[in-house]
């Protein structure tokens, strides 16, 4: 039995031995290096979307709940519902989409335009926010055992904000946000941690619930029509307000249109501005100024007619795809 045993082991060794073993795999370096490869998906994951900014500002922001709340009247001293204004500000400037222009602070911004011996000016916007925070709290909640306790500290939030046409002084849209944060500290046999009074709670629950409404409040106000004004025009060659920092490009095609009349509603009571009629097309040539305050674009008649001399009743217009 030995001897069979010895003999299939040595006929096993044999077979290993003239096995042919498996190549290692080579790795093959494509036809295009790395870092094409990474700049190419990202062009593709990324498609060069249009922006065109929207001047909006925000209006008024208060605090209509008792936190928080003094003996003053003043707005400007009403610390919560100056924060949340700030946040929303902060929110809406970083995310590039918008001109956002001050308003809460204005008499200060005008104080110093004195001071500096320019005339005070304001600057229209297309939409005005409002908005308050209707509902904030706090609450402290635990449990406690034979040797453990434990604390959970809470802070809740309720934004509202509207949309509103500074033209017209319509409420066109509203949202709610609301946000929460909470932290809890606990100890076992008398070790662990023990959490005062945590204050930032109350920025980090406002700051949620502005988050909250946020993408409802930017993709409404990109929803409204772009517009911008002729500088100057001789027919041929327009000057147009807006340029680079406005998503304004060389080679853009944008419409001229000749407003149209306004007439008041006996119905609803507002000025109603018939639809304007398009004029003609114009195609960016350069781009001029270096901030969003003192930008522009030269542009040329593609087809149809621009105003001569007198551009008031015409304005600038994106395309409609």
């Amino acid at each position: 039995m030995s001897t069979k045993l010895l003999a299939s082991a040595s006929l096993i060794l044999l077979l290993s031995a003239c096995a042919t073993p498996t190549p290692a795999p080579v790795a093959v370096e494509a036809a295009v290096s790395r870092a094409q490869q990474v700049e190419a998906q990202k062009t593709a994951a990324i498609p060069d979307a249009k922006v065109f900014k929207r001047k909006v500002a925000i209006g008024r922001f208060s605090n209509e709940t008792r936190y928080g709340r003094t003996f003053q009247t003043d707005a400007n001293l009403d610390p919560l519902g100056k924060q949340a204004s700030d946040m929303l500000s902060t929110k809406l400037i970083a995310s590039k989409k918008f001109l956002v222009l001050e308003r809460p602070d204005m008499g200060k911004i005008i104080d110093e335009q004195t001071r500096s011996g320019m005339a005070p000016g304001l600057v229209g916007v297309d939409t005005l926010i409002m908005g308050s925070v209707t509902e904030f709290g706090r609450s402290t909640t635990g449990k406690s055992g034979f040797l453990s306790a434990t604390k959970i500290q809470t802070a809740r939030a309720k934004v509202e904000v509207r949309l509103v046409d500074a033209r017209t002084g319509h409420a066109f849209f509203s949202a709610t946000g609301t946000g929460e944060a909470s932290t809890e500290s606990g100890e076992v046999a008398g070790y662990g941690s023990k959490a005062d009074y945590d204050a930032s709670l109350n920025d980090r629950a406002i700051s949620a619930a502005i988050s909250d409404l946020q993408s409802a409040l930017i993709t409404k106000l990109e929803e409204r029509q772009w517009r911008t004004d002729i500088l100057k025009s001789d027919g041929r060659q327009v000057f147009m307000s807006g340029g680079e920092k406005q998503g304004v490009k060389v080679g853009d095609l944008f419409s001229v249109v000749r407003e149209g009349e306004k007439v008041k509603s006996g119905q609803s009571g507002f000025q109603i501005t018939l639809p304007g009629t398009t004029v003609g097309t114009i195609k960016v040539t350069s781009l001029f100024g270096d901030a969003e305050n003192n930008e522009g674009a030269v542009a040329e008649l593609v087809s149809g007619s621009a105003p001569t001399s007198n551009s008031a009743g015409y304005f600038i217009s994106e395309q409609k795809k």
